[in-house]
């Protein structure tokens, strides 16, 4: 049996997930909550998201980006030319697999994801990338939840199964 397929994203609620080639917010709770789920397993993103994302090599992470650039292929990252190569490296690897982003690669995941673990922004946020739509599909129920706040934002902490 592969292992399961998860998407991992931080989301608005207007599903936006990115503005300018970065998040639109900064919540330290979504970030510790993100580094840990991911830790010790593999990692697919596209190249901006893997820009982005400094420690995306660190914590035992098997970073696998979607890229024709060979020069990222530093130390433990490797490099996909498109989400099927990707998908089919991450599946010898050992344990779960977290697609990452960005826009494309949700778009291209999530008729494949078995889990969704989202951490749902209870606010419409200005952006330019967006995450694909879930919630017309009966299939996803929720099977977690958390609800938490800081000094700018509500959000919920929110995995999905099918």
């Amino acid at each position: 049996m592969p292992p399961p397929l998860s998407l991992v994203a931080a989301v608005a609620a207007n599903r936006v997930i990115g503005r300018d080639g970065h998040l639109p917010w900064s919540i330290p709770e979504d970030m510790r909550f993100f580094h840990t789920l991911t830790a010790g397993h593999t990692a697919v993103l596209g190249r901006i998201s893997f820009a982005t994302w400094p420690r995306a090599a660190e914590d035992g992470r098997r970073p696998i980006v979607i890229t024709d650039d060979t020069a990222l292929a530093i130390g433990n990252v490797r490099i996909a030319p498109d989400v099927p190569a990707a998908l089919a490296a991450a599946r010898t690897l050992p344990g779960e697999i977290f697609v990452c982003g960005g826009q494309r690669i949700f778009e291209e995941t999530l008729p494949l994801a078995t889990r969704l673990h989202l951490t749902l922004i209870h606010a419409e946020v200005p952006g330019d990338r967006f995450f694909p739509e879930w919630r017309d599909d009966p299939r996803w129920r929720e099977t977690a939840r958390h609800d938490s706040a800081d000094a700018h934002w509500r959000y919920s902490f929110v995995t999905l199964e099918r």
